[in-house]
């Protein structure tokens, strides 16, 4: 069979089978939303503090560890000192 592009075919009209109002989501739908948006929104909220809390810790271990290498870099020149007397006593000997 020959179809020419002149000859214009019938489109069907769709038409409305299901009722509009029983596919909609409700009441039930919202409430699932609702809790769902709550429920991230706690997670969210869990997940900054428990990273905010991670932060303040390393924070916290960087000036422990600077306080410590200050204390060591005061207390090396005495040592080096200390060497050097060692030393000189060594040699009076």
């Amino acid at each position: 069979m020959l179809v020419l592009f002149g000859s214009e075919t019938p489109m069907p009209t769709p038409t409305m089978t299901v009722d509009p109002d029983a596919v909609t989501p409700g009441f039930i739908g919202f409430a699932a939303v609702v809790l769902l948006v709550i429920a991230v929104v706690l997670l969210i909220w869990d997940m900054n503090r428990r990273v905010r809390r991670v932060r303040y810790r390393d924070e916290v271990r960087a000036e422990l560890d600077a306080e410590e290498a200050a204390a060591r870099a005061d207390e090396a020149p005495d040592d080096e000192n200390r060497h050097d007397d060692r030393r000189a006593d060594d040699d009076r000997s």
